[in-house]
């Protein structure tokens, strides 16, 4: 038994050779002598076409073949190359493993992304989200490739967590509470002591804090896992469920974090590029125009850096009207990294030294005393890529954040050790996989770069 891409691989070997094939029917043209199927087996985008002629013994059973269905082929390998189509094959033997009704949703035509959200299990059978899933899958094993060629242990963050890394309540609770009689203590509160940890328990929002311990032991390490966000957000770029890559490295400062980010970014789109141009070349052409160009000019470009404050100051000498008008102390809008990634600088753009009121209590003061080290990555095309900082590594510091911003430090007290205890200089960023995602296929919303997308008001599969 072979497949399609090691046939489109080796082809020159196989004329006139019997070929062994299972796949899935893409559509069947039947004719009174003769008929076509086009047949997908998963392993490339490419279909592959099957001549089946009236000598079959099962020739009028074939012709009602219908789409959906998985079919076993054997045949004689045909190059053809005067046609559109390389080489097909000729069979001489055509089993049907699986039927397929007529309602079969996923038929031979264009489909919205929208009804294909709603049938998730079934849109991998697509040409999009079959390229789009290939590249989730070699984009994480070039993210994998690059901490690992450089040294970093690769650590499993706790998706069970009692801490808010973040900082913003946005989060899911874990319990086996029964909710419909939740007991309470002598105040009236939820008696967390009863329940299965014995205490508040959320869906981790972010890895870091825990990464942060193991880096100060093993020196570099990355997460790369799920992370949870209860945001009641409905937006093209915002999910429930989404993956982070998150690293850590110890003795590291600003400016070497930001050295790292920029050698992953280039490292997998490089790397991309090199394994997927098929994929690459079907999203030039049906997704985002220009999108090779992009991703090339990206891994031969200088990613500039700027402070907030003069990124801010480019933005108001720009005179241009923004709907977001930007404000020193402000975030950024959409609109404002559009601006400097794609007009000003051209080019990606870390941000960096923001200040401290929009910012997590983890990141180091700078010594204004109102910014702190922290930097985005901003790409040309979809902005915000990664967000990161040096770490608060002062133990009176970080405990006077914490104070100012009211978050409880007896359930942080081993982070506070971090800092007792042989603390230093370190650095770490997180980059939302998905984001990458959406960026190297021009595919514009996140729920159609996750297999299965959680998001307000839609669990479902």
């Amino acid at each position: 038994m072979t497949t399609i891409k090691s046939l489109y691989l080796e082809q020159a070997q196989l004329e006139n050779k019997t070929v062994q094939l299972s796949a899935w029917v893409r559509t069947n043209r039947a004719q009174k002598e003769f008929g076509f199927l086009a047949i997908n087996d998963g392993t490339t985008l490419s279909t592959l076409q099957v001549v089946y002629e009236s000598s079959l013994s099962n020739f009028e059973d074939v012709q009602k073949i219908r789409v959906g269905s998985s079919v076993e082929i054997e045949g004689i390998f045909v190059l053809t190359p005067e046609m559109k189509q390389p080489f097909e094959i000729k069979a001489t033997k055509v089993v049907l493993l699986g039927d397929s009704p007529e309602n079969y949703p996923i038929q031979p035509k264009r489909h919205t992304r929208e009804f294909l959200r709603e049938v998730a299990h079934l849109r991998p059978r697509t040409n999009l989200f079959n390229a789009v899933f290939r590249l989730r899958s070699v984009a994480a094993f070039s993210i994998h490739k690059f901490f690992q060629e450089k040294g970093f242990v690769y650590f499993h963050a706790p998706l069970i967590t009692g801490n808010d890394g973040e900082g913003a309540g946005e989060m899911f609770a874990v319990t086996t509470l029964p909710l419909d009689n939740v007991p309470k203590d002598e105040f009236g509160n939820v008696d967390f002591k009863k329940d299965f940890f014995a205490r508040r328990t959320n869906l981790t929002v972010t890895g870091q804090l825990e990464a942060e311990a193991y880096a100060l032991a093993f020196r570099n390490v990355y997460t790369f896992g799920p992370t949870f966000r209860a945001e009641n957000s409905n937006t093209q770029k915002h999910a429930s469920e989404f993956w982070m890559i998150e690293p850590e490295m110890a003795f590291t400062d600003l400016e070497g974090n930001m050295q790292v980010a920029e050698e992953m970014v280039k490292f997998v789109v490089a790397d991309v590029l090199k394994q997927m141009p098929e994929e690459i070349d079907f999203f030039d052409q049906f997704v985002e125009k220009g999108l090779r160009a992009k991703l090339e000019a990206l891994v031969g470009s200088k990613f500039h850096r700027v402070t907030h404050h003069d990124a801010i100051q480019i933005l108001k000498d720009s005179k241009r009207k923004f709907e977001n008008k930007p404000e020193f102390g402000q975030d950024l809008a959409t609109e404002h990294e559009k601006f400097l990634t794609e007009e000003y600088f051209k080019s990606p753009v870390f941000v960096t030294n923001w200040p401290k009121e929009i910012k997590a209590f983890y990141m180091r003061l700078n010594d204004d005393q109102k910014t702190v080290a922290a930097v985005d990555l901003l790409v040309p095309g979809s902005g915000e890529l990664i967000g990161g900082s040096q770490r608060e590594e002062r133990l009176d510091y970080l405990v006077k954040r914490m104070d100012e911003l009211h978050i409880p430090k007896e359930d942080l007290e081993w982070y506070l050790d971090l800092r007792r205890f042989g603390g230093c200089v370190h650095s770490g960023f997180g980059m939302g996989f998905e984001r990458l995602l959406m960026y190297l296929s021009g595919v514009e919303n996140i729920r159609d770069v996750i297999p299965f997308p959680r998001t307000p008001r839609h669990a479902e599969f």
